[in-house]
């Protein structure tokens, strides 16, 4: 997770500063802030503004330790003091004095409006410097209920759950914030995972890639959807078309693999793409198996030949018997070929026949074939209508998720 700033903090120094208070001048009782301070307070008081505007904070602390000698103090004096105080303390990184004095402040009842917030804010930050997780988680908590809109303190306050181990504090917050980072989102999903939470963590996973997309996320959101309880083997070839788009494929077998997948499902177009990106990848037509390569090349350029000689007949065929999937089959292999005009509509078909082996799949292919020919919002609405259980549901989920942020 990203590590955050204490953005408040430099405002809240100048604002517990020098310039918030009218300077102490002589040794006798002088108006200070609108009440009087005596000149055994105000002198020490006075020195040590001095002292710490010149960078001299430790010493200022020190010369404040006069005051502290001081009996019968009003409460001006003391919320002066301790005013002082904190601006030094905090700036000499006494993180014990620094918070004790902005306790005392933010209890005064002396701070505006509009200061309170930014003292509250500095206080939990100095807790959360100094390592104390409690005190700041606390703190935090105290200026996220006044102001439940700060994104930063809910930012510490996430940041110190995670660190202190209360992951499902840390979690709850998380969840419960929108738009949140890639670093955010990261946190969360390691979360999930020390949870054993794995439905949560590949919901994570989901909006990471769609948010974010990289290489990591996808392999490793195809990876679970293949792992999940009745996926459906023959999916296989559809879970390739997702790493291939992804740019996910390198390996030589995998280019083979989803090649020869391609020819058994009757598309040599998609067949002879998917090689031709493996020769121009440099994954094929080299090293020890490039004849076999060049053997599998051949193939599918004869099987696009007796594809196109026998598409006519092969269609006719189809629609007469109805045949919901060899209608999906000739249309998607038609839009692989670049012939949407006349594969479409074959897919429109064998979705309407919805009597396929599994009309889920076959919507999911529609979907893919309309990107494929260029009708984003079409394939977009039929992904949408997508159910099943044995993975059709998660696949055409996850080519949206392309489809709107691709790598």
């Amino acid at each position: 997770m990203t590590k955050f700033r204490l953005a408040h903090l430099g405002l809240v120094m100048a604002a517990i500063g020098f310039t918030a208070a009218a300077p102490l001048t002589g040794l006798t009782s002088v108006a200070y802030a609108a009440e009087s301070v005596r000149a055994e307070i105000g002198k020490p008081l006075q020195e040590a503004q001095k002292m710490a505007a010149a960078g001299k904070n430790k010493e200022a602390l020190a010369k404040l330790k006069e005051t502290d000698a001081v009996g019968g103090k009003t409460a001006n004096e003391t919320y002066l003091i301790e005013r002082t105080r904190a601006s030094a303390a905090a700036a000499a990184g006494d993180n014990d004095a620094a918070a004790k004095a902005f306790e005392s402040v933010l209890n005064s009842g002396k701070l505006s409006a509009a200061e309170s917030p930014k003292f509250a804010e500095a206080l939990a930050g100095i807790y959360y410097r100094a390592k104390d997780y409690p005190k700041a988680i606390n703190a935090f908590q105290r200026v996220l209920k006044d102001n439940p809109g700060n994104t930063q303190a809910r930012e510490y306050l996430i940041q110190i759950y995670y660190t202190s181990g209360k992951y499902a504090e840390a979690a709850k917050e998380l969840q419960s914030s929108k738009n949140l980072s890639e670093s955010q989102l990261g946190m969360l999903a390691n979360i999930q995972l020390k949870q054993n939470d794995k439905v949560g963590y590949v919901q994570t996973l989901e909006k990471l890639a769609a948010s974010y997309p990289k290489a990591s996320y996808w392999t490793d959101l195809l990876n679970r959807v293949t792992g999940k309880p009745g996926f459906s083997s023959s999916l296989s070839l559809d879970v390739l078309r997702l790493r291939l788009a992804n740019g996910l494929l390198t390996k030589p077998a995998e280019y083979m693999e989803m090649s020869q997948l391609a020819l058994q499902a009757g598309n040599p177009a998609e067949a002879i793409k998917i090689i031709d990106q493996g020769y121009k990848k440099g994954a094929l037509g080299t090293g020890s198996d490039a004849a076999r390569h060049q053997r599998l090349k051949d193939l599918a350029d004869k099987t696009q030949t007796e594809f196109d000689a026998k598409l006519a007949t092969a269609q006719a065929e189809a629609e007469k018997a109805k045949d919901a999937d060899a209608l999906a089959n000739l249309g998607y292999a038609l839009v692989s070929a670049g012939k949407g005009d006349k594969g479409l509509p074959l897919l429109d078909q064998a979705v309407k026949l919805g009597t396929g082996r599994n009309p889920e799949a076959i919507k999911l292919h529609y979907g893919v074939a309309q990107n494929i020919a260029g009708k984003k919002a079409a394939a977009l609405s039929t992904l949408k209508s997508v159910k099943g259980t044995d993975g059709t549901a998660d696949l055409a989920r996850y080519w949206t998720l392309n489809i709107n942020r691709p790598m």
